[in-house]
């Protein structure tokens, strides 16, 4: 049997690019609708553009998918309520939260400044702490919910010039 979610609502952060996209692009293939999260900033976070969400909305939409974009930051508690709500506004729900928006900022310890470090626990736990927390209640109202929480083998194992990462990644687990 294939897995279907026809009916359901996903938002996917930092669905841009990489592992988020192929989330985003997924769950659209097998029936969702899906929030394209996506500041669009360079990998250390900086910048951002809603292009990059633009981009993927389009591609699912091309492939006969229904989506939206999203350009807020998860490392704001009010973006992160922002990107729930338009996926309430937008579909009438909310089911499935990928928490996937990162950074990098990699530099040893000895070398980094404290907000390098900061700015990345900002966006992988907090950010994930900050969406969690923005669609939970729905979820419980609804009595449905899926929270998925990406982390890494750095967050398991560390990974040299990645304290801050591997912090946050661990975190998450």
């Amino acid at each position: 049997m294939a897995i279907n979610f026809d009916g359901r609502v996903a938002l996917v952060t930092g669905a841009g690019g990489g592992i988020g996209r192929s989330h985003a692009i997924e769950l659209a293939k097998r029936g969702a609708q899906v929030v394209v999260n996506d500041l669009g900033g360079a990998v250390d976070g900086t910048g951002g553009s809603q292009a990059a969400a633009e981009s993927v909305v389009q591609e699912i939409k091309a492939a006969g998918g229904e989506a939206v974009a999203n350009g807020d930051s998860v490392s704001d508690p009010q973006g992160a309520q922002n990107m729930v709500d338009q996926a309430v506004s937008t579909f009438g729900r909310i089911d499935i939260v990928i928490n996937n928006a990162g950074i990098l900022r990699d530099k040893t310890f000895a070398k980094m400044p404290l907000e390098d470090f900061q700015a990345v626990i900002d966006v992988h736990l907090m950010g994930a702490v900050y969406v969690t927390k923005a669609a939970f209640p729905i979820m419980k109202e609804q009595n449905y919910g899926r929270l998925v929480m990406t982390s890494s083998a750095s967050g398991l194992y560390g990974n040299f010039g990645q304290s801050n990462y591997g912090a946050a990644k661990l975190a998450l687990v």
